[in-house]
């Protein structure tokens, strides 16, 4: 009996113990701090987390390093191609923090708890250009797939309330790129994605159209679990309360999507195909003297100056790929700029000097985007902007306050009291944006294009050798039967 009641009060004891463990495995900004570091879950893509040849980028993927930053821990992100399987290690307490442009939504509010919002999105319903367009639910005729666990499923249901005829299909097997991909090539009809993602995606996918919005603006914020401790939820509350203070909200919205927001069919689709028909012509010139800067910007440089027409020439006369002046070009030691190698070589020299003139303080990107803003109108031009940012009680050195006063430059209140005087100050904004969305969609292109030649490699790869194993098999079975041949002869030989 005495025996029986110790083993009941260890097991209540050992019992107590692991729910105190079972407590401490879940979020808590003093287990962060302690450990130093913080696990940050995300979905792999263009709005969240991707890889680049320098690193890792996106929306998401910065506004975590930035949080990181503020507790003076390491960021761990933890990516996944499943949001399912990112609410599963929050509830386990893999993840501390889920940071993917997760909607707020009434089922998601009863599993979970969320951070402030930082961002408004609308879901929208694609489908192929040249097709009959949707305008509302009862319009749907085809197919329709959207990625499960999503917030589009939780529209859906709602809708099929009152639209009984409504049907989908839902996947864990493909994400949303492909899933446009999908839409393009008719295997479905339709998809739905959110207003942020689709803005980058359509620089890519030009013949995606919209049909019409699934419901109502709905807000972004980050998650944490119902059983995570008080005090990591206000960090993330202090946190959102700074950086929409301090601009880094503003800052990382223009780095991801102020470019991106004008869409143009035709320009896209024209762009797209010349980076088939011309660039090949002049890849390695780019790829030549680009140096230390990434060629496909430079690329879309020329793009955006000639279209990549050597023989190009402007009403201010200015001429070539690079569309240089003839001050310019005598500087940078060009003796034709109808010569294709000496344009692209002079407007990188050129470009590199605009970089190097930015103040050292100023790091990229805002430092490229204030180089091609140089580029465009002018060194000075550019300080008269800077010093009328500062003067309105913004920040000189970042391009997403200084492109705003730009434009004020087309003022006289505003440009008879700068240095250098009047300027179309819109076109350099104009300028700027047009060549980040080239470059961000030659860059799609490009990796795309590895990918390809990769997997043709490792196919080609594979093909070879599965061409030596059946001939190894061959021989082996050859063999054999020689073997066997030669052991019938024997035989038959002593009978």
């Amino acid at each position: 009996m005495i025996r029986l009641t110790s083993l009941l009060f260890v097991f209540f004891i050992t019992t107590l113990l692991s729910g105190c463990d079972k407590k401490d495995e879940f979020s808590s900004l003093s287990r962060i701090l302690e450990r130093g570091y913080v696990n940050v879950g995300t979905v792999f893509g263009p709005t969240n987390y991707y890889s680049t040849a320098t690193g890792f980028a996106g929306f998401e993927y910065e506004l975590a390093k930035k949080y990181a930053q503020s507790l003076n821990v390491e960021l761990r992100i933890i990516p996944s191609y499943s949001i399912d399987e990112l609410f599963i290690k929050l509830n386990t307490g893999e993840v501390d923090v889920l940071a993917s442009g997760l909607s707020i939504t009434k089922k998601r509010q009863q599993r979970f708890r969320f951070a402030p919002i930082y961002e408004t999105i609308t879901q929208k319903l694609v489908f192929k250009q040249g097709k009959v367009r949707p305008r509302k639910i009862e319009d749907l005729t085809g197919r329709l797939m959207v990625t499960s666990g999503s917030n589009y499923v939780e529209n859906l249901e709602k809708l099929k309330k009152k639209n009984s005829g409504l049907t989908w299909q839902e996947t864990t097997e493909f994400d949303i790129e492909e899933l446009l991909a999908k839409v393009l090539s008719d295997e479905i009809d339709y998809t739905i994605i959110d207003s942020n993602s689709l803005a980058i995606n359509r620089s890519y996918y030009p013949e995606i159209s919209i049909g019409f919005s699934i419901d109502k603006p709905e807000p972004l914020a980050w998650i944490v679990s119902k059983n995570s401790h008080d005090d990591i939820l206000a960090s993330l509350v202090e946190f959102f309360g700074s950086v929409h203070q301090d601009g880094t909200l503003l800052g990382l919205d223009d780095k991801y999507y102020a470019h991106v927001e004008q869409f143009n069919y035709v320009e896209t689709r024209t762009f797209i195909k010349a980076v088939t028909n011309k660039l090949p012509l002049y890849q390695t010139l780019f790829e030549k003297y680009s140096q230390e800067i990434d060629w496909r910007l430079l690329a879309a440089i020329s793009y955006q100056e000639s279209h990549w027409n050597p023989k190009a020439r402007s009403y201010t006369g200015v001429r070539g790929m690079m569309m240089l002046t003839l001050a310019t070009a005598k500087q940078m030691g060009v003796k034709s700029r109808l010569d294709t190698e000496q344009s692209i070589q002079g407007g990188a020299k050129y470009f590199k000097r605009m970089i190097a003139k930015m103040p050292d303080r100023i790091s990229s990107p805002d430092r490229i985007w204030f180089a091609l803003a140089s580029y465009n109108i002018g060194f000075g031009h550019l300080n008269d902007a800077r010093i009328i940012t500062q003067r309105q009680g913004g920040d000189p050195d970042r391009w997403v306050d200084v492109k705003t006063r730009l434009p004020l430059l087309q003022q006289k209140k505003y440009y008879k009291k700068t240095k250098y005087g009047y300027a179309r100050g819109e076109e350099p904004v104009k300028y700027v944006d047009n060549i980040r969305r080239y470059y961000d969609t030659l860059s799609w292109l490009d990796n795309k294009s590895q990918e390809q030649a990769i997997a043709l490699a490792l196919a080609l790869e594979e093909k070879k050798l599965e061409k030596q194993r059946s001939l190894v098999t061959t021989e082996v079975t050859t063999a054999v039967n020689e073997d066997v041949d030669k052991n019938e002869r024997v035989n038959e030989s002593e009978k």
